[in-house]
């Protein structure tokens, strides 16, 4: 079975008397994440001999919980044949590297052309995954950011998937090409994220709604004015990577919300020619290299490599060869 049930009944038992309601009926319902049962109860759709709760409801022994699951709603956004990047398939999950510029899930003004229009297309038999008609996205990449994203085909694939992203024990690491030369060739940002006190489209270190952060680098190349770090982010807080670059000093390279226009500058001070090079490019030089995982079916790790896209690969190329001709100054 790939989806859960669409009721349940059970009566609590002297072990698990104590509990948090969502946490129960997680257990309980087969496929049915925390988040979902919370879902469920919050609408209304589970009750406790009889009555409704919240989800944090605490179970006694001898209760009965009921609940009804509605089924999959038809989904408004039209499948959509764009080509994919597919790094791996099965019949649970797979991976793309997604090509910069693509939105992963529709949104006010992206309502066609995303991974998720492409997805649909690609999976016409996709499963409906916690109440609703969409592939199962388990994490996301800004809309510039290239890179390795797993799609879960299925409600089993999604909580199993959903529980290693949640633990940290995915793997992530990315590539990013960024101003300027750190003293060290590695070190960590552990800064707290959270909303800009003033701006609220951004994210910032200095926020009233802090959540930890951590961030470990290692310097790959060096160039004059630039380098590519190689970035393994134990956390998933929007624009991390590009939040903490920033804060060390070494914004990402192309990046219209976190970069500053006096880093172009400097570097065009070195040479008019990476100066040039830098003002051309369209979108933050960030891509999501390796995502390692657990397969949530068969229990293999899984390791994937998602190949650099060309516009990103051939700036490294022109700082390579631009930084051989040019002195220090």
């Amino acid at each position: 079975m790939s989806n859960p049930p669409s009721s349940f009944t059970f009566r609590v038992g002297h072990a698990q008397a104590g509990g948090r309601l969502d946490a129960l009926v997680a257990s309980e319902v087969d496929h049915c994440s925390r988040s979902f049962a919370a879902t469920l109860i919050r609408q209304g759709c589970v009750s406790v001999d009889g009555a409704a709760k919240k989800p944090g409801y605490t179970v006694k022994a001898g209760e009965v919980v009921c609940g009804k699951i509605a089924p999959p709603t038809t989904s408004s956004f039209l499948p959509e044949k764009i080509p994919l990047h597919i790094l791996y398939e099965d019949p649970d999950l797979l991976v793309v590297n997604k090509a910069p510029g693509m939105v992963v899930h529709p949104a006010p003004g992206h309502r066609s052309g995303t991974l998720v229009n492409a997805l649909m297309h690609h999976c016409p038999d996709l499963a409906g995954i916690s109440g609703s008609l969409r592939p199962g996205i388990v994490h996301r990449l800004d809309k510039d950011t290239s890179g390795a994203l797993v799609v879960a085909k299925n409600s089993r694939a999604m909580h199993g998937l959903a529980v290693q992203f949640k633990s940290r024990d995915v793997l992530k690491k990315y590539v990013a090409l960024v101003y300027g030369n750190p003293r060290q060739d590695t070190g960590s940002v552990d800064e707290p994220i959270g909303r800009h006190p003033v701006d609220r489209k951004k994210m910032s270190v200095t926020t009233h709604t802090p959540r930890s952060a951590l961030t470990h680098w290692r310097v790959c190349e060096q160039y004059k004015g630039a380098c590519l770090l190689e970035l393994d982010i134990h956390t998933g807080r929007t624009h991390q990577i590009r939040v903490h670059c920033k804060t060390m000093g070494h914004p990402v390279i192309g990046d219209p919300v976190y970069g500053h226009r006096g880093d172009q500058k400097r570097l065009a001070s070195i040479s008019p020619e990476l100066g040039r090079a830098v003002a051309s490019v369209a979108r933050q030089m960030l891509h999501a290299r390796r995502l390692s995982f657990i397969h949530p079916t068969t229990g293999a790790f899984m390791a994937m490599e998602a190949p650099m896209p060309s516009d990103m690969s051939g700036m490294i190329d022109r700082f390579r060869g631009i930084s051989k001709e040019v002195k220090d100054p």
